[in-house]
């Protein structure tokens, strides 16, 4: 299956945050935030892969809703990390601007997906 660029985008998002967490002291008590950042941003790609496998058109808007709390669920511990001091200003700004492109593109595809389901119903 051809990915597609949502999905690219979300798994290059959890790829990168994966890469930056390997690289905070987890030993100050960062681990929880590190943890939470991690199922938060893996997570929104996976949902978006699960909605590729939905049993209904009501399923994958679902899995979508889903994929789209947990990119506001990121963007908070993206907000989090920098408010204890594990990434920059920049870095945030960078990741946040990649979680607002994600959940806009999700937010198109929950929409579009509402009305292909009206004009089936």
């Amino acid at each position: 299956m051809k990915d597609s660029e949502l999905r690219t985008r979300a798994k290059a998002l959890a790829l990168h945050i994966i890469a930056i967490c390997d690289e905070i002291d987890t030993r100050k008590g960062k681990g929880v935030l590190v943890n939470q950042i991690i199922r938060s941003s893996t997570s929104i790609g996976a949902n978006i892969h699960e909605a590729n496998y939905a049993s209904s058109k009501a399923d994958f808007i679902n899995k979508l809703h889903i994929a789209l709390k947990e990119c506001a669920e990121t963007e908070y511990w993206v907000e989090m990390l920098v408010g204890s001091n594990c990434i920059t200003e920049e870095l945030s700004k960078n990741l946040l601007q990649e979680c607002g492109i994600i959940r806009r593109m999700l937010v198109k595809s929950i929409t579009t997906a509402k009305e292909n389901k009206s004009a089936t119903d």
